[in-house]
Parts: C-alpha cells; sequence; structure tokens
C-alpha cells in the first residue's frame, strides 16, 4: 500500500513540475568496488540509478553525498572524490546534479523506506533499465574526460 501511495505522490509530482518549473540540487554517488557500481530500485520509479537524493538547505555538496549514501544504502564513505556537475531538464524541472565517486566505503546492510533494492553490478553488464543518466555515467569510469566533468541533458 505504501509503495502505492508512493508511486502515485511521484506522478502528481511530476504534474506539479510542468506548471511550477522548479529548478533542484541534487547529488549522485558512483559507489565501485572490485569492478562493480552500487545501483539502487526506489520504490516509487522503475529503473535502477546511482544512489543520491537532494541537497538540503544549508547542507554541503559532500555532506549530502555521505547523508545520502548512508540513507539509501547505510554507507560510510571514506574517500569522496568530485565525479562531475550535470543539468538535466524533464517536464519543465531542472535538475543540477553533482556526481561524486567513492571506491573505499562500508556498508551495513540497511537502507530507507524509499529504497526497495539495492545492489552491485558489474560495469559491463549492467541491467536493461538502468537510467540513461547512470549508464552514461558509470561508462565514463574509465575515460575521464575533463571536458564532460559538465553535460546538459
Amino acid at each position: 500500500m505504501m509503495n502505492f501511495f508512493r508511486k502515485y505522490l511521484y506522478s502528481w509530482m511530476r504534474l506539479v513540475w510542468l506548471l511550477v518549473k522548479p529548478m533542484s540540487l541534487g547529488v549522485r554517488l558512483l559507489m565501485v568496488r572490485d569492478g562493480k557500481v552500487l545501483l539502487v530500485r526506489h520504490v516509487y520509479q522503475d529503473q535502477w540509478f546511482l544512489p543520491g537524493g537532494l541537497v538540503e538547505p544549508g547542507e554541503t555538496l559532500a555532506a549530502a553525498a555521505r547523508r545520502e549514501a548512508l540513507e539509501e544504502v547505510g554507507a560510510s564513505l571514506h574517500d569522496l572524490t568530485l565525479f562531475g556537475v550535470y543539468s538535466h531538464r524533464e517536464l519543465g524541472k531542472i535538475n543540477h546534479v553533482v556526481v561524486f565517486l567513492s571506491r573505499q566505503f562500508e556498508l551495513n546492510g540497511r537502507s530507507d523506506s524509499e529504497i526497495e533494492q539495492y545492489a552491485f553490478f558489474d560495469r559491463k553488464a549492467l541491467p536493461a533499465d538502468v537510467s540513461a543518466a547512470s549508464r552514461w555515467q558509470i561508462e565514463r569510469l574509465d575515460t575521464p574526460d575533463p571536458q564532460a566533468t559538465y553535460k546538459d541533458w
């Protein structure tokens, strides 16, 4: 019942975005271990994504990344490196997303109620239903391009 409500709320929010055209600032995490990347599936969306979320008022980008890692997948991050900054337009909403890379972290096995599932996937064999932005960022792990640290989708 709760997942149905969250999917309904998410659909309603998308309609609101069409009217008010908000702007958001968020963070995402490329958490890589042994050639595998950690992805999450939210209860209100049908794709796999990099973990992350919105930056709260007064919060630094790094603090938001660490908070989201802990909330979504129970991760304590030891290292955190800026990977890129991206802008994405959808239904009139403009999202600015800062992506961080972490290769040293610990998982405690807990996740919040927003996450249906999380799992590690081989970077070269991602599931078909990975979001386009997450796939694009994962594909660039081996070929960092200073010109591609900012992308406007």
